[in-house]
């Protein structure tokens, strides 16, 4: 199933965070972490509403590939702030091309109309969340006309659509009333995203920084199945694997990487400690197992072990 998505914001070459969320584009941190949540739970793989290998399939990459994303743009207080000065811009900009702009769903071109867009806007959105990935292979058809609902309530917000309903303006576009010969602005530039792999390596390295081993791998493992020759995320799940004591998985993803990138800083520093302890286990030397995950004490031996030597003794 394709995730394309060419109605609404998106027909504009911008990602609508807030439509794959069915969140309002005014709505809080608090309400959009909510709203992923309850998304997140429907998505998930052991969900028991989702039964057929297709739809886990399908559920999986609405998740991977819009819905994890957009939590991602819309939680960090930066990027969010970033991203709503466009979609301000965007709507002052499709105010002025009114006579161009069109409309698919019934329910866009009603709030186009309605006397009281903010009730009307938020009350559309809150109904359409309720069943929104209730049906998978509908739900990129429902993000578009959450989309559209976007659009307008963006273009009303700018305070000059009321006076030129967007349902009305394809007509108003072939009246007799004289056209400027100037061409359009451009549409601003939307912010520069990172990439799905690229979000899913910084939320696993924030991971890491936490102790949270077990998480920060599958959000590796994940990056890996959509680029698998990513070379520095490579190195990070060699990290993840040495940090739980899997030495041999360690070597594994520490080779790959410098085949991918003989310069990976991370790699070239851990395989030979790798290597050395691997020889130790050989030839039966005793291995110190490595405190677990989140643990509140830090191993700090000087030559105790193997993790004593890898993860940092005192220094002199």
């Amino acid at each position: 199933m394709s995730l394309k998505i060419d109605l609404g914001l998106f027909k504009y070459d911008f990602i609508d965070h807030h439509a794959i969320l069915c969140v309002s584009v005014d709505a809080d941190v608090k309400d959009i972490r909510k709203r992923y949540l309850q998304i997140a739970r429907r998505l998930h793989p052991d969900s028991s509403t989702i039964s057929s290998a297709a739809e886990k399939q399908l559920a999986n990459e609405l998740l991977s590939k819009l819905v994890n994303p957009a939590y991602e743009k819309l939680s960090a207080e930066s990027s969010r702030t970033e991203y709503i000065i466009v979609l301000s811009q965007m709507g002052k900009r499709l105010v002025q091309e009114s006579a161009s702009v069109e409309l698919s769903s019934d329910l866009a071109k009603q709030l186009a109309a309605a006397p009281n867009i903010d009730h009307s806007y938020k009350s559309a959105i809150a109904k359409i969340a309720a069943t929104q990935y209730d049906s998978l292979p509908q739900s990129i058809q429902v993000i578009a006309q959450i989309s559209e609902l976007n659009l307008v309530y963006l273009m009303r917000s700018a305070g000059k659509a009321s006076t030129t309903p967007v349902s009305h303006a394809k007509s108003a576009s072939n009246s007799s009333a004289p056209k400027p010969n100037t061409a359009p602005p451009p549409p601003p530039a939307p912010p520069k995203e990172d990439s799905v792999v690229e979000q899913y390596i910084r939320r696993a390295q924030t991971l890491i920084d936490k102790n949270q081993f077990a998480q920060a791998k599958v959000e590796l493992q994940d990056a890996l199945k959509l680029e698998p020759k990513n070379s520095h995320c490579h190195s990070l799940i060699a990290l993840v694997y040495l940090k739980q004591n899997q030495l041999k998985m360690a070597k594994i993803h520490f080779d790959n990487a410098l085949k991918l990138d003989p310069k990976d800083e991370i790699a070239l520093s851990w395989k030979p400690k790798i290597e050395k302890a691997l020889g130790q286990q050989s030839s039966g030397s005793k291995v110190t197992s490595p405190p677990a995950a989140g643990s509140q004490q830090p191993d700090k031996s000087g030559g105790g072990g193997l993790f004593g030597g890898l993860f940092g003794g005192k220094k002199k």
